[in-house]
């Protein structure tokens, strides 16, 4: 009797894994044929008899997927042993607002511990890899410096290389792969949460040409040995929209798109749309009222911004949600115009930017990386003269960059 339940059992789970597989595949396909582009967590043939028999960690959120389903729990379902979760800024499931701290706990599907990587515990300890044969990194990024999963990249590699653990990376297109633009940083003052790289502000790579432009610069005390499941019919000229929001204020494409232009504006007195459902596409602030009809009022949205600049506000400002992203995509370039014109069009400049400061230095100079931008823009440097300070850096960083690139 029991061995014929213990060979019901072992066929009912074949018949899942099977359905599963099936169910995967499917998925897979009808993404495929959307864009052309395979990512690297679609094209499991080519990595998961590496996983099988491993005890795996899995640095993930919910932009982790196969086809359309969460990769933990499609690689849990193909019989892959999950032993933990690492989740980075807004946590595994991406539903932690900007800057919380997230913290650690079961997930209620698979019962998978889940790790956070955001806020004291940035980095993987020794005790956390003990049980781990192999981290996998599987997280869709956006190509900014400021925008902290390549932060979680590093600490993760980094860890991995003082725990001889190797890295597997299923790496994704980077919407932003088209443009290398803005002021590299290059002093230590202006490492914060939100950039420790010495990159433009947007550094045009996939995170496993980051991953190993960290190795090969020496941003590591020793090298991670990483193997990378690289994106198939891609190259970084390639529109890519993402099937999944990467995170909570990145909720469309053309927040995607905007995020490295509009994102300049924290650290000023514009809100950029955090506290309404159209975050990084409107701009805006009370004291433009006289200047522009278009407004909006920030407030307290859970899981999105809890406390947005100028929370219950009145703002006035510029509505970006039809802008024609195919301009900046010709251009190349992010988008000064609108600091420019805003600041401009700012009646109180002497406090246009927040002056609390970290550390001696002020939020926008940390977003930035350097405090020449600022002096430029309150100068009244034309940005044709902004822009041709950056081209000595951004040289030198694109004959460093190319060194490490895997696509055209």
């Amino acid at each position: 009797m029991m061995r014929f339940i213990s060979i019901l059992f072992l066929t009912l789970l074949a018949i899942s894994n099977i359905k599963s597989t099936a169910q995967i595949a499917s998925s897979k396909q009808s993404i495929s044929k959307r864009s052309g582009i395979i990512t690297g967590a679609d094209q499991t043939e080519k990595y998961l008899p590496y996983l099988k028999g491993k005890r795996i960690g899995l640095v993930a959120n919910q932009s982790s997927i196969i086809g359309n389903i969460s990769s933990v729990d499609s690689l849990v379902s193909l019989g892959i042993k999950i032993v933990k979760v690492f989740g980075p800024e807004h946590g595994f499931r991406g539903n932690a607002s900007n800057g919380a701290v997230v913290s650690n706990e079961i997930d209620a599907k698979t019962g998978i511990p889940i790790i956070s990587l955001y806020g004291k515990n940035e980095k993987p300890t020794k005790a956390q890899l003990a049980d781990i044969d192999l981290m996998v990194f599987d997280i869709q990024d956006v190509g900014c410096r400021y925008y902290t999963n390549i932060n979680t990249l590093e600490y993760v590699m980094d860890a991995c290389a003082e725990n001889n653990k190797e890295l597997l990376i299923l790496d994704r297109p980077n919407p932003n792969a088209y443009v290398v633009d803005g002021p590299v940083m290059t002093e230590d003052k202006y490492k914060s949460a939100i950039g420790i790289h010495y990159t433009p502000m947007t550094h045009g790579m996939t995170i496993g040409e980051f991953a190993q432009y960290l190795n090969g610069e020496g941003y590591l005390k020793q090298q991670c040995i990483i193997k990378i499941i690289k994106v198939a019919n891609y190259d970084h000229d390639m529109p890519y929209v993402l099937p999944v929001n990467p995170s909570p204020n990145l909720n469309t494409q053309q927040a995607v798109m905007l995020f490295p232009s509009l994102c300049m504006f924290e650290g000023t007195a514009i809100n950029e749309g955090r506290g309404t459902y159209m975050p990084f596409t409107i701009l805006g602030a009370p004291k433009l009222k006289d200047k522009y009809s278009f407004s909006y009022k920030p407030v307290s949205i859970p899981g999105m911004s809890e406390r947005p600049n100028q929370k219950d506000a009145v703002c006035y400002g510029l509505d970006l949600r039809k802008y024609d992203i195919k301009k900046l995509r010709k251009s190349r370039q992010i988008d000064l115009s609108w600091l420019i014109e805003l600041y401009n069009a700012y009646p109180d400049k002497a406090n246009f930017f927040n002056e609390e400061r970290s550390n001696g230095v002020s939020p926008f100079d940390l977003r930035i990386g350097t405090d020449q931008l600022r002096k430029q823009i309150i100068a009244g440097v034309s940005e044709a003269d902004i822009r041709k300070s950056w081209e000595p850096g951004l040289q030198k960083f694109k004959a460093t960059r190319a060194k490490y690139l895997l696509y055209p």
